[in-house]
């Protein structure tokens, strides 16, 4: 796979990920006292929201390792391992193209 193949799909991730990003803020939004919900409802929603703010810091965790390793892309730095500075295998980086880490060191 050429700089070019891992580019676009560096980018096209960082796209998906920043539309995920707009749809969990959406979901996030706090919920208004006068909605005509009932008792257990509100509770469900607000574990709800919870649970997609969660999903929201993983994705803006995310997003922020693809920018640095789209940032990387074409230099040294790029596909090397920040703890043992090993190279990362490319079916990892096809994989989780967010990865900062090789296997071993991420664990």
């Amino acid at each position: 796979m050429n700089t070019d193949e891992i580019k676009q799909k560096l980018f096209d991730e960082i796209s998906k990920t920043e539309d995920l990003i707009k749809e969990y803020k959406e979901l996030t939004k706090p919920i208004e006292p006068d909605c005509a919900i009932g008792r257990v409802s509100r509770m469900d929603a607000i574990n709800n929201k919870s649970v997609m703010e969660a999903s929201l810091r993983q994705a803006e965790s995310k997003l922020r390792n693809l920018k640095r390793v789209f940032s990387q892309l074409g230099s040294d730095e790029f596909g090397i391992c920040l703890k043992c500075k090993q190279p990362i295998p490319l079916g990892r980086i096809l994989i989780r193209p967010e990865s900062l880490f090789c296997v071993n060191c991420a664990q």
